[in-house]
């Protein structure tokens, strides 16, 4: 049933301590979200199912065609903090239905492109519009929904990730197979045109936040804690992007592999990560710290038996989807951790959380694939490991200790303010 935004008063910026300003929750704003980020994701990684095809048809070897990706990680480092900054005042559900419909026209534009170069432009253009919808999600979820429920938003809305990693990926191999890898292309600017029609029909308006610009992102930037967690967040997702990019060659090393097995294993990997994300949602608004520190070191303990026990293939199998699971729920609770240590600046923490994992895509694929050439699969999986559970470690120690406020911010039960403001937002 289609839902009247015009009944709904638009929500406002988050005033300075207040945990939510939402009079009401929006969990169907939220879902749109979500079907937003899983048209975005899934227009992300096509390129890595369909490299053959369109490697062939522009011309291009697969490793000049493999760029694509890395050329949307880079700009969407750019992106992410400034896309905020450069429509100060614009309602942000007419932002984030913008950033939609510019994905769109960057499928479209892929799908019809005669030259890879071409084909780069359009790919440049999605990384501004993943990492402006990324850096946006966490500050209009927030708006969306009781504080205390925050972790289950962003848990909902990451949703969209794990499905398109279990099913939107592998499907469109599959389709283009059939179809072309242009149609898939063709096929996934549709669904990006219909996740701006849902985010149309289900999101209120959002004002934009109180505390926005240059000044603001560089204020959050030397924050200390902010700092510490960002360079815990880049060397957790940089460690995991350096040892799964090379999945592939590491399980080579398992007894009678096949293509078969291979599904297997990427398909135990994706399902473990939707079961994280789930998890995290629950973990995120109850033990925070205690998550942020877990999952990485279970990242760390599952490469690492993955690397060093390719033979025992049941537990390779099984260390596979540990990964998956740990690895499903970082992007939810770093999401939340960002809220909850700069909940009066928002939308620049979210910005710079996600220039730090574009970052950590392009530069621990990269070097990644310096270790395995240089020393080995199981030495670059080892690393990866160590790497993440380093990652969360600093995580664990970004957290607020200037005032009481701060530190409730962190990881708290909920206090009778926000139990009044649950009811106010009606849950």
């Amino acid at each position: 049933m289609a839902i009247d935004t015009a009944s709904v008063p638009a929500v406002g910026p988050a005033s300075p301590g207040s945990p939510s300003t939402a009079r009401r929750s929006s969990w169907a704003g939220v879902v749109s979200l979500m079907i937003g980020v899983f048209a975005l994701v899934t227009s992300e990684f096509l390129p890595a199912s369909l490299l053959s095809p369109i490697a062939s048809g522009l011309n291009v070897s697969e490793g000049t065609a493999g760029q694509a990706v890395t050329a949307t990680a880079l700009v969407g480092m750019i992106a992410g903090p400034t896309v905020g900054m450069l429509f100060p005042r614009l309602d942000r559900r007419t932002l984030l239905v913008g950033l939609a419909l510019l994905a769109a026209f960057s499928n479209l534009l892929v799908a019809v492109a005669p030259s890879f170069w071409l084909l780069v432009v359009a790919r440049l253009l999605l990384g501004v519009a993943i990492a402006g919808f990324w850096s946006m999600a966490l500050a209009v979820s927030a708006q969306l929904v009781a504080s205390q429920h925050l972790g289950r938003a962003m848990m909902i809305v990451n949703t969209g990730v794990s499905v398109a990693t279990v099913v939107a990926v592998p499907l469109g191999a599959y389709l283009g197979s059939l179809w072309g890898w242009r149609t898939v292309f063709l096929l996934v600017a549709a669904v990006s045109v219909l996740s701006a029609i849902v985010q149309i029909i289900c999101l209120p308006k959002v004002a934009a936040a109180a505390v926005s610009g240059p000044r603001t992102l560089l204020e959050t930037l030397r924050s200390p804690v902010m700092i510490i967690g960002l360079a815990g967040i880049a060397l957790l997702a940089g460690g995991h992007f350096a040892s799964f990019t090379y999945i592939r060659l590491g399980a080579a090393d398992i007894p009678g592999l096949d293509a078969g097995g291979l599904a297997i294993i990427l398909a135990a990997y994706g399902v473990g990560g939707f079961f994280g994300n789930l998890a995290a949602g629950i973990l995120a608004d109850r033990r925070l710290r205690f998550a942020l520190v877990a999952m990485p070191v279970t990242i760390g303990v599952a490469v690492t038996v993955f690397a060093l026990l390719p033979n025992v293939v049941p537990l390779a199998f099984a260390a596979v989807a540990v990964w998956g699971f740990a690895f499903g729920g970082v992007p939810t609770l770093v999401q939340t951790w960002a809220a909850r240590v700069e909940p009066d600046r928002m939308e620049a923490a979210g910005g710079l959380v996600v220039a730090s994992f574009q970052m950590a895509i392009a530069l621990g694929a990269a070097a990644g694939g310096l270790l395995v050439d240089g020393a080995g699969v199981t030495d670059a999986f080892l690393a990866g490991g160590v790497a993440a559970v380093l990652g969360g470690v600093l995580l664990g120690l970004a957290r607020k200790r200037t005032s009481t406020r701060g530190a409730a911010a962190n990881e708290t039960p909920v206090t009778d303010a926000r139990a009044t403001d649950a009811l106010a937002a009606g849950d």
